[in-house]
């Protein structure tokens, strides 16, 4: 059974290029948080195996910087999941790379909400709405459509009150 933690990035400022755009001081809370509750979620045998991956934008970086720092993990960039990717090069990536390694994918809104209904509900039209900085965790055996269980929901809203 492998584990995926797929999480939108914290809350970024408006402006353009849009690949450009940072974490606003919201965002960068949300993301402290979120790495703090990873943290503390984990046990030690994910810890040390957790592979981090973020979309190349800006503020996917920043927000996996936050999630890395308490886990003592580096930073990965993916250039497969900018916002409006397509998901079967993802899936795929995931059936070869995610298959028996614990893996948090840091992207963006529609991929991110995409993604999670893909795996979860098998369905094309399928999208899980993905507040700021939330991290959805899947179990699957096999990284597929419909093939996954969504284990857990997690916002920042509820850590940080």
């Amino acid at each position: 059974m492998s584990r995926l933690y797929i999480m939108r990035h914290g809350e970024a400022a408006p402006g353009m290029p849009d690949s450009e755009r940072s974490l606003t001081k919201q965002g960068e809370m949300e993301s402290r948080a979120m790495g703090t509750w990873l943290d503390n979620m984990l046990a030690n045998d994910v810890r040390t195996t957790l592979r981090i991956v973020a979309s190349p934008y800006r503020r996917a970086q920043q927000t996996a910087q936050w999630m890395a720092t308490p886990l003592g993990c580096s930073v990965e960039t993916l250039p497969i999941i900018t916002p409006e990717d397509p998901l079967e090069p993802l899936i795929d990536w995931l059936q070869q790379e995610a298959a028996h390694t614990p893996c948090l994918l840091v992207s963006h809104m529609p991929l991110v909400g995409a993604l999670v209904g893909r795996l979860v509900e098998g369905d094309m039209r399928a999208s899980q709405p993905m507040p700021t900085a939330t991290i959805a965790t899947l179990e699957a055996d096999i990284w597929a459509a419909g093939c996954a269980t969504l284990k857990h929901w997690q916002s920042p809203r509820e850590l940080l009150g």
